[in-house]
């Protein structure tokens, strides 16, 4: 029995997460923090925990307490990943792993000196309707794989235009904006449906003006089985959309990341949709290939090392890094 501490148990803990860590097998939710301690308390008896806390040491630090998942924004998942690696603990870190490349390496590094399971919530490697996907192009369904294209646009939300503070667009925290906080997901996907990516460049741009983070960016890639990949991300277009497409010598495979729509492959021979639900609590299946990688052979699909990865990626086509 593995026992869990949340640290920042926000909105995104509340269903897509949260829930899954106490109802898989073998894993007990102990203790959540928030650094408002009557939200902290809110939650926990909302949710069955136990315990609660206003600090974060102190909850990384309960003895009682063997894993550490961070739910804070990325601003602080270096401090916090250090910390609890100091202590000695398993960590599942949300996405992105940190804000930087830099900070990516200093916090695998950190558990890799003292050989501690990391793990980040990249959890659409863990669900079924991806891992259909992945058949489909293991057993070379549409012949072999020459590109990928992803574009997803979406139009500015109220907070966006009211100019009221968001994490997620300030350029400090967040230097690429939503590119960061959602094409993260995506470019993570593609890189454990095709292989590690190579070279990877970009452009990115505030086309807007309503924040101080990145609103537009494209970027182009290259996997190193040969396969060339292009995205274009633009956060204040007309209306949504999200789809994905890989091109083979004998067919194509369309889909969306965040969309529940039905994943499609056509052929010269035929065509085929499959609806494929996601699961209650989204992160359900990354946390139990979590628990089967802490107790069997199996490898989780997202760990510090393939996170580290992604954020090499991100950093490539924001120019952060040359």
């Amino acid at each position: 029995m593995y026992n869990w501490g949340i640290l920042g148990c926000g909105n995104v803990t509340e269903l897509k997460s949260g829930p899954a860590y106490k109802k898989v097998d073998g894993f007990a939710l102990k203790a959540v923090m928030r650094r408002d301690l009557d939200k902290a308390a809110d939650y926990a008896k909302r949710h069955g925990v136990p315990k609660f806390y206003d600090d974060a040491e102190a909850l990384i630090n309960d003895p009682e307490l063997d894993a550490i998942y961070i739910a804070t924004p990325p601003d602080s998942h270096t401090e916090y990943a250090l910390k609890v690696a100091q202590a000695g603990k398993i960590c599942c870190i949300e996405k992105p792993m940190a804000p930087s490349f830099e900070d990516c390496v200093s916090i695998y590094n950190a558990f890799k000196t003292k050989d501690i399971p990391l793990f980040v919530a990249y959890y659409r490697r863990s669900l079924p309707r991806f891992e259909q996907v992945k058949t489909w192009l293991s057993e070379h369904r549409i012949g072999l794989v020459r590109h990928i294209h992803w574009h997803f646009s979406k139009p500015a939300n109220s907070i966006d235009k009211s100019g009221d503070y968001n994490w997620r667009t300030d350029s400090k925290i967040a230097y690429g904006g939503y590119f960061d906080d959602l094409a993260s997901h995506g470019i993570d996907l593609f890189i454990h449906l095709l292989g590690d990516i190579t070279a990877a460049h970009g452009i990115a741009v505030n086309q807007q003006g309503l924040y101080t983070a990145m609103d537009a960016v494209t970027g182009n890639w290259l996997h190193k089985t040969g396969v060339t990949g292009t995205g274009s991300w633009n956060f204040g277009s007309e209306k949504r959309e999200d789809r994905v497409q890989i091109y083979g010598t004998q067919g194509k495979i369309s889909f969306s990341v965040f969309n529940e729509a039905p994943i499609e492959i056509e052929t010269a021979s035929k065509q085929e949709t499959l609806s494929i639900a996601h699961p209650e609590h989204i992160q359900l299946h990354h946390v139990q290939n979590m628990y089967k990688h802490l107790n069997t052979t199996i490898t989780h699909p997202s760990t510090g090392l393939t996170a580290m990865h992604t954020s090499w990626v991100l950093d490539r086509i924001l120019g952060k890094i040359k």
